[in-house]
């Protein structure tokens, strides 16, 4: 796993917002870009991350429909786990990362590791 490229996170957000699986059409239309992009950019950018185990697709009739392997958090969770693992010395970005959030999210945090 890797962090997602420019063109990738937008294609994901919008794939992450949906409530059902979406064609490349689908997706074409709410990334928003200056100059617009063409479809087989957006096609590629979508097969791209089909090989990537990020994407699952199933054909429905000429076209291909796409939904995550995983959700946002999940994947988030992961790349940063993965981060933490290549950091060199993961307790200490552990801590640089923790003196970074916020108090509420330390709260959330402490609550979580303090629950059952």
């Amino acid at each position: 796993m890797r962090a997602l490229g420019d063109l990738e996170a937008a294609v994901m957000d919008v794939i992450w917002r949906a409530d059902e699986p979406l064609a490349v059409r689908r997706v074409l239309e709410q990334v928003r870009r200056d100059p617009p992009l063409a479809y087989t950019t957006i096609q590629t950018v979508m097969d791209n991350l089909h090989k990537k185990n990020v994407l699952q697709r199933r054909r429905e009739g000429r076209a291909f429909v796409y939904w995550p392997v995983k959700q946002r958090a999940d994947f988030t969770a992961d790349l940063m786990n993965e981060l933490l693992t290549d950091s060199g010395d993961r307790s200490m970005t552990l801590l640089r990362f923790v003196d970074k959030v916020s108090r509420s999210e330390l709260r959330r945090l402490k609550k979580a590791l303090t629950d059952d």
